[in-house]
């Protein structure tokens, strides 16, 4: 991108800035949207280095179809691959070793390059262990020596992290965050929820699998095509407190669901900055909490905090200055308890996606101790809670684990007597995937009218009207 190529950034701040006197939570959504980033040409477009990390364990080539599936899927990764962007493919055993291009470096993408690189994953084989860490830390090498690009990793396995501690990929994690996005894959169902949610949570990426081999391949084209429209390599969340004030917790709630917490830096006493990962034409939320002392401060609207955005550029180790306006977050104190009482309405749908994550994780536990009445009660929960939010994603994916049996507003299910080990770790993820409440933002240009929008990514239907897509947070084209 060019010095003077400046994409408009926006933020808003959605809170009910009463407390009843004497608490000490604030809580707010953030909205963060981007714009004129899609319009993009030449050399403002920054390089994109991508790194395709593919697990060839042994249990690949249990079933055959697993690994057939993965060459057949990497193929259509590389089909998606912008002429010019820089790849590599890296073979994932309990040691990492790129296949292509033949030395360790990273290629740019060309009808010759993409046709070689298909080659050599034809012939791929399974054998050997699984060692994520050493995965991403090879992609973090490869990544390094394009500092202007920026920067993905693409991963899929079909196991367990056996070939390496805990404690080892954690410092993989450590060492590459911020460096880099990566989303992880699972395809089978050897592979565990926690460690793809791990590893994406740490690295900025989303985590999911598939249900079925075949569908890998498409799932691998709309992550690389998104991954290309990626233009901006980080987006910075700064919020800096008064000293009355501090952060508990910062979450993104939408598109995915994750939490930003501890990946924050104090840049001062009173300063974090929070990464976000990459960003094309898009829009996100994020929940924060702020614990604050009322103490001394009367019952007067005082401002807490203040959120402000700051994009890091391509080839830039600092942060370039603010972009977009500066927004308050405020507090209030009152003995009215109508006021205090009224929560936000975004603030309330981020924290009822909150409590769905925790029904969906807390009915899996349930089932992997046997007890079948606990998961009914806690997925019947989840089912209410994500028909309430018309998370689509999530209901589809409880549907497989539950029958209905009654009103699903009140949670009346029954489990499923052929549950599938797939299905109950599909569920598990799918507590990753968020939704944007009723009042979140529209776009403050002409309304649309006409059929729905259909997302070419996710395949979310939004209404004519939707500037972004309600399901993944995409813009979607402009008509002509």
């Amino acid at each position: 991108m060019t010095a003077d190529a400046q994409p408009a950034f926006s933020l808003e701040v959605s809170q009910n800035p009463y407390l009843f006197a004497g608490e000490t939570e604030m809580h707010a959504v953030l909205t963060v949207t981007t714009r004129g980033l899609g319009g993009l040409t030449g050399g403002e477009v920054p390089e994109a280095a991508e790194v395709i990390a593919i697990d060839c364990s042994g249990s690949m080539h249990s079933p055959p179809a697993k690994l057939r599936a993965a060459q057949e899927a990497t193929a259509a990764a590389i089909d998606a691959l912008r002429d010019g962007a820089f790849f590599a493919v890296v073979e994932g055993t309990h040691a990492a070793r790129v296949i292509y291009p033949k030395d360790d470096r990273l290629v740019a993408a060309t009808a010759a390059t993409r046709a070689a690189a298909k080659r050599a994953v034809r012939r791929l084989t399974a054998s050997g262990g699984t060692a994520m860490g050493s995965w991403l830390r090879l992609a973090d090498r490869l990544l390094a020596a394009h500092p202007e690009a920026v920067r993905h990793v693409l991963l899929l396995t079909d196991g367990k992290n056996e070939h390496e501690t805990s404690g080892e990929l954690d410092e993989v994690l450590a060492g590459c965050s911020g460096r880099f996005v990566c989303d992880a894959r699972g395809v089978g169902d050897g592979w565990e929820p926690e460690e793809l949610l791990r590893i994406v949570s740490a690295l900025n990426g989303t985590a999911d699998a598939v249900r079925e081999e075949h569908e890998l391949a498409e799932d691998f084209t709309a992550i690389m095509r998104a991954a290309m429209r990626k233009v901006v390599p980080e987006l910075l969340v700064q919020v800096e407190t008064t000293p009355f004030a501090r952060v508990r917790f910062l979450r993104q709630t939408f598109p995915t669901q994750t939490d930003l917490t501890a990946l924050g830096t104090s840049t001062g006493p009173l300063t974090t900055l929070f990464p976000t990962g990459s960003w094309g034409e898009e829009s996100r939320d994020f929940h924060i909490c702020l614990d604050v002392r009322p103490d001394g401060l009367g019952l007067l609207e005082y401002q807490i905090a203040e959120a402000s955005l700051v994009p890091v550029r391509a080839g830039r180790e600092t942060p370039a200055a603010v972009a977009g306006d500066v927004r308050p977050i405020v507090a209030q104190w009152t003995e009215n308890t109508v006021l205090s009482s009224v929560m936000d309405s975004r603030v309330a749908h981020a924290t009822n996606q909150a409590e769905l994550g925790r029904a969906v994780m807390a009915g899996c536990e349930a089932y992997d101790e046997g007890d079948t009445e606990r998961a009914a009660l806690e997925w019947g929960r989840a089912v209410a809670l994500a028909s309430a939010q018309r998370n689509e994603k999530v209901l589809t994916r409880l549907h497989r684990l539950v029958d209905v049996v009654g009103d699903p507003a009140r949670g009346e299910v029954r489990v499923r007597t052929d549950l599938d080990l797939l299905d109950v770790k599909l569920s598990e993820l799918s507590r990753s995937h968020g939704t944007r409440g009723p009042d979140a933002a529209q776009d403050p240009g002409p309304q649309q009218t006409g059929p729905d929008r259909t997302c070419e990514r996710c395949r979310h239907v939004s209404p004519a009207r939707a500037a972004f897509c309600e399901g993944c947070g995409q813009a979607f084209e402009v008509s002509a």
